[in-house]
């Protein structure tokens, strides 16, 4: 078993009983002391359990499966719909955008007008409307993760490290004060910190559910990039990052 598979499993098996101890993990797995001990190190290390002696406990709410896009669209349309019109305002003439794949941002091309603009992107869903819509549109290449319907892998790291966006646009499935912006997969997260650091202005669109949560795979501190979200309720995350409510 990948050390990975061993970190989710754990996480669901805290989830499950809030509190486990190194010999149970070590007879589950069929492996060393040793092992299962570096895996809650690390996972302590992440923030995502507290390491104690002899064991583990829950931190928090730790999500690590990842929902249908299908299923996640039906989900606060009204909130996502005020966040992507406010996003696409954002939106100025010879702008190099860049579009990250899920049901959030896929809502401000709904609302773009602006034309003279390179939209690039590594959403299928995304690309497909963009085109439909007359929009300039590239679609990293690479690795198809069905699930989200992203683009992912390799492929798509290499490809992204040509491109200079003034934009960024991006969801993500955690937001918590220690351990920043968070996603259930390796791979996109992977994507998203290097379309990060190709942006020169970064925006995460969440509404507010997705705050207080923390989910497999960090990609980027709260203060690397400004928020923009339906309503706050934590007031405290505007001392580490700039946040836009488009509720009140």
């Amino acid at each position: 078993m990948l050390a990975q598979e061993r970190f989710e499993r754990i996480l669901e098996i805290l989830r499950e009983k809030q509190s486990v101890t190194v010999t149970d993990l070590t007879k589950w797995f069929n492996t060393s002391e040793s092992t299962i001990r570096r895996d809650l190190t690390e996972l302590n290390r992440q923030g995502l359990l507290i390491k104690v002696h002899g064991g583990a406990t829950a931190v928090k709410s730790v999500l690590s499966r990842e929902e249908e896009v299908i299923t996640k669209a039906k989900k606060h349309q009204s909130e996502k719909r005020k966040i992507g019109e406010y996003a696409a305002s954002l939106i100025n003439k010879e702008d190099m955008v860049y579009l990250d794949a899920g049901t959030t941002t896929e809502m401000i091309i709904d609302f773009l007008k602006e034309y003279d603009v390179i939209y690039v992107t590594n959403g299928i869903t995304h690309a497909r409307k963009l085109m439909n819509a007359g929009f300039k549109v590239h679609l990293i290449g690479g690795e198809i993760k069905a699930v989200t319907e992203a683009v992912v892998g390799e492929e798509a790291l290499e490809q992204l490290d040509k491109y200079n966006f003034t934009k960024g646009f991006f969801g993500t499935n955690g937001i918590d004060e220690v351990r920043g912006f968070t996603t259930p997969d390796m791979k996109e997260a992977a994507i998203k910190r290097k379309a990060m650091e190709q942006c020169q202005q970064r925006y995460i669109l969440t509404d507010q559910s997705k705050f207080d949560q923390i989910s497999t795979f960090k990609f980027a501190d709260l203060k690397k990039a400004n928020i923009i979200t339906d309503h706050l309720k934590n007031n405290k995350l505007r001392e580490i990052t700039t946040i836009e409510e488009v509720f009140s």
